[in-house]
């Protein structure tokens, strides 16, 4: 840029500044011509370019300025800002911008090609701001590479330009405030003609008609709400010869959502300008259906009712001013102060009807004894009186955290709605109890509410709802909804009936639910006598055990029940527990010391039962006793008589807030008292039983092992019978004598009164050879055919005498079973490194009964006949008792081609 006498130069440009502030302070000449004339005289640019910026439109409006091409039509051009271009970046991040060579500057569109005809390289851009507000852009570029201006020229420049952005901003200013139109005059003249009209429809034209006066729009109208259908309808316009809408074929909330909301928000909503309160796109079947390309409307609501909304319309795209906002919004205002006249007769007599239906709604509840043909009445009323689907009446019931439905009425054709509702979420459950209106959803797709009833609603088809507290702004007991098919706007009126009938409803729901507790109480008392019958039937110590301690909870409604159960005599104590609802779990300690546990001791010393805090528990004590969340209890011996030893203590526990009543300690007593002599007669049955069980298989093993001997005995005594007395051979057949008694000597003395096992090992084929040598006599006996299968011969591991005499028994029984002339297999497999399988098939028959009472056991009833009470059930029995006491498994089967297969599965050595 050449510059020369650069302090003279300085002094000339600051005096230059100092005329041009004050010429645009003074506001004598053009702005735009005084800073074009400072920038040319007092700067060396080739390039001097000044736009404005067009807010509404994001562009820059060329002002003209300076180039080397003479009457260059770019520098009076409009700029359309597009992002990324180098004149929106100046615009918005309010920075000045050099460039060293605008020809290279990509961004740059229009202006690269002319710097590129024009030779302008170095450019700075400044924007031309005033408080963070930007006016426009002043470009000064030169035919030098890089050459900008010097630091002091720039702060001269940005001197210049701040102030002519000030100059701007107070013309914009300026500007607006003669554009604002007052609104009292119209507003005040059409309040003084309103009152001097008759009805509603003169009242609406006029209010038209000085709105289209002021805005002057297209057209000026009106579009009611009709409820029912959900739409608006143009009813009056400004326009003559426009065609009315039908008040059932109008605009539908649902093609309008976003302009419905926002309506009903009391928003006035500006459409056609470029930051609208609304977005054009959403709102684009509002613009179809009015047949117009700007809008704004203000809603017409009275007491929080949207009754429509008023529109001015304009067939061009328009910038709506704050005015013509203003003014709108109170001729809407004005139109729902004066449409209650309207309808104050309608109303009046609505009033009327609403009370006599109210009447026979309260004269139906209480003229009937019978709840549910009252709640029938009332409810038929309701829905012919607001025209729904459904009604609905529900109570609270805090054992179930949910919502009970009492009683529903609906259209026969129509799915009936679940017995039980879930329970609310905390936010709407504070907003039902707080509420003193009953709470409309118009459209339940579209509404968050109620968010946990959505779903079976929905797919029960309802889609709009009015919900009431029986006892508003109190706490929740009971809830009346009422239930609509198509969605719905609830009127003032439908709500505040809907309230006073759930008022009504709520004293028959009060009085269901007293007879609930009562026929509670007569439940309690049967579950009682159950529980006891229950007690007194159950014949497994187990079963029993839990069995009771359910019952106990149930009857006692508490969420845990414990059983410190022992033996008599012993030290430590097992524990048994029912967790009613999992509320409370204690963990896994199986075992409590009798001796130590100081609180066991204590309530072993009371008589009854014994009401303790968890604060009363000692620290030992709630090493077992440690689920969390426990905080009173009962406590109560398990005693049958007083020379009877007690084997257990029961504790019921619930949370710190429960308190348990007299009649609860009577029937704690009562079961408990049963509890407790039914587990001793338990007892003493199951010790019997095993000592029978255990006497049947000594005696079993005797028996078989004193027959062997005597056949033995009778062997060797006939073979003595033959020889000479003084033969040696007289002498070996004495001693085999001797050694076949040996084995008798020994059981005689080691298993008088119990089994004794000895574990030895043995050969497998050697095992099976003498079981079938004992048998050989009835397979030749009865012409049976045998064959062992093998294919390894393992080492049995076990007491090998009583498994030998349990294969006798089985290949007994076979053969003794087995078809004349059959077959008896013998499969010998292994089943893996530790066990072995002995199977035993043969073609006969047994009784039916005979594999299912082996399979089960015997029968709970001793003195029940059955087929383990005789040969050969019973010797089965005892060979499977014997077999599960070594650690082995005996089972008898039938397979699918009707053999019988007795199955040994033996442990490896």
């Amino acid at each position: 840029m050449g510059y020369s006498k650069e302090t003279t130069q300085s002094q000339h440009q600051l005096l230059a500044l100092s005329r041009v502030l004050q010429q645009l302070r003074e506001g004598n000449t053009v702005a735009i011509e005084t800073i074009y004339l400072y920038l040319n005289t007092c700067f060396m640019f080739d390039l001097v370019w000044i736009g404005l910026y067009d807010r509404t439109e994001h562009r820059l409006i060329g002002k003209g300025g300076k180039s080397p091409i003479s009457d260059s039509p770019l520098l009076k051009q409009r700029f359309s800002l597009t992002a990324g271009d180098i004149l929106e970046q100046a615009v918005i991040q309010q920075k000045p911008l050099t460039l060293p060579d605008l020809r290279e500057e990509q961004r740059a569109n229009e202006w690269r090609r002319f710097a590129e005809k024009a030779n302008i390289q170095g450019t700075i851009i400044f924007p031309i701001t005033f408080k963070d507000r930007c006016h426009g852009v002043a470009i000064l570029g030169s035919r030098l590479w890089g050459n900008f201006p010097k630091a002091d020229e720039r702060s001269l420049i940005s001197i210049a330009l701040g102030e002519f952005a000030a100059t701007l901003e107070t013309a914009e200013v300026e500007l607006k405030r003669q554009q604002i139109k007052p609104i009292d005059r119209p507003v005040l003249a059409m309040l003084e003609e309103l009152r001097l009209l008759k009805n509603f429809d003169q009242r609406l034209d006029r209010v038209i008609d000085q709105t289209q006066q002021f805005i002057q729009p297209a057209r000026t109208s009106v579009y009611w709400f009709e409820r029912t259908h959900r739409c608006f309808w143009r009813r009056a316009t400004s326009q003559k010869g426009t065609r009315l809408s039908d008040q059932t074929a109008g605009l539908t909330v649902q093609e309008m959502s976003s302009f419905y909301q926002a309506l009903k928000a009391d928003q006035v909503i500006a459409i056609g300008e470029s930051m609208g309160m609304v977005k054009a796109h959403l709102t684009m079947r509002v613009m179809e259906y009015i047949r117009a390309r700007s809008l704004i409307a203000a809603p017409i609501l009275y007491q929080d009712e949207l009754l429509g909304f008023l529109a001015a319309e304009s067939d061009e795209p328009r910038v709506w001013q704050d005015a013509e906002k203003q003014l709108i919004r109170a001729a809407a205002q004005l139109i729902a102060l004066v449409s209650p006249l309207e309808e104050m007769e309608a109303t009046i007599e609505q009033i009327k009807l609403d009370q006599a239906l109210t009447a026979k709604v309260a004269q139906a509840i209480y003229s009937i004894s019978d709840g549910k043909t009252a709640l029938q009445n009332a409810a038929a009323l309701l829905i012919q009186r607001l025209k729904i689907d459904r009604v609905l009446a529900l109570s609270y019931s805090a054992d179930h955290d949910a919502f009970e439905v009492h009683y529903q009425i609906q259209p026969k054709y129509k799915k009936t709605l679940p017995t039980w509702f879930a329970s609310l979420s905390p936010i709407d459950w504070q907003m039902l109890e707080k509420s003193t209106d009953a709470i409309a959803i118009e459209n339940l797709e579209d509404d968050l509410r109620f968010a946990a009833w959505r779903t079976p609603l929905l797919e029960m088809g309802v889609r709009s709802l009015l919900v009431c507290n029986t006892a508003p702004g109190q706490s929740i007991q009971g809830l009346v909804i009422l239930a609509h098919e198509a969605p719905r706007v609830w009127s003032q009126v439908e709500s505040e009936l809907t309230k006073i009938v759930a008022q009504q409803i709520g004293i028959v729901l009060r009085q269901w639910k007293l007879q609930q507790q009562n026929e509670q109480q007569q439940k309690i008392y049967q579950t009682i006598q159950w529980g006891l019958t229950t007690i007194q039937q159950t014949q497994h110590l187990d079963l029993l055990e839990k069995s009771a301690l359910q019952y106990i909870g149930q009857t006692l409604e508490a969420p845990l029940a414990i059983l410190v159960a022992w033996s008599a005599g012993r030290r430590v104590g097992r524990i048994v527990q029912s967790n009613q609802e999992r509320k409370f779990n204690l963990d896994p300690v199986m075992k409590v010391s009798l001796e130590t546990d100081t609180f066991l001791h204590r309530v072993l010393a009371h008589e009854g039962v014994l009401p303790v805090s968890i604060d009363e528990i000692p620290i030992e004590t709630r090493q077992w006793l440690n689920a969390p969340g426990i905080g009173q209890l009962l406590a109560i011996t398990l005693r049958t008589a007083p020379e009877h030893e007690p084997t257990g203590i029961l504790l019921v526990a619930d949370s710190l807030g429960r308190q348990w009543i007299d009649r609860e300690h009577q029937v704690l007593n009562t079961l408990v008292a049963q509890l407790a002599w039914s587990r001793r007669h338990l007892m003493i049955s199951e010790s019997l039983k095993r000592d029978r069980e255990r006497l049947e298989r000594l005696s079993w093993y005797k028996h078989r092992r004193l027959e062997d001997m005597y056949r033995t005995v009778k062997f060797s005594a006939s073979k003595l019978s033959e020889l000479p007395e003084t033969t040696p051979r007289h002498t070996q057949l004495v001693r085999q004598i001797e050694d076949a008694i040996e084995p008798a000597r020994q059981v005689i003395r080691d298993e008088q009164w119990q089994l004794t096992v000895r574990n030895e090992t043995v050969q497998m084929i050697g095992l099976v050879r003498r079981a079938l040598d004992r048998v050989d006599h009835l397979i030749k006996q009865r012409q049976l055919w045998s064959q062992v299968h093998h294919e390894i011969n393992p080492m049995v591991f076990g007491d090998i005498t009583k498994i030998e005499l349990v294969l006798y028994e089985l290949l007994l029984i076979a053969c003794q079973r087995a078809n004349l002339g059959g077959r008896i297999d013998i499969w010998c497999r292994p089943i893996d490194a530790q066990w072995l399988e002995i199977a035993i098939t043969d073609d006969g028959t047994v009784e039916p009964r005979l594999v299912e009472d082996l399979e089960a056991g015997r029968a709970v009833d001793l003195l029940a006949p059955s087929t383990l009470d005789k040969v050969p059930g019973l010797h089965l029995a005892i060979c499977q008792s014997l077999m599960q006491q070594m650690g082995s498994e005996f089972n008898l089967y039938k397979l699918e081609d009707g053999r019988i297969m007795s199955r040994l599965v033996l442990s490896i050595g």
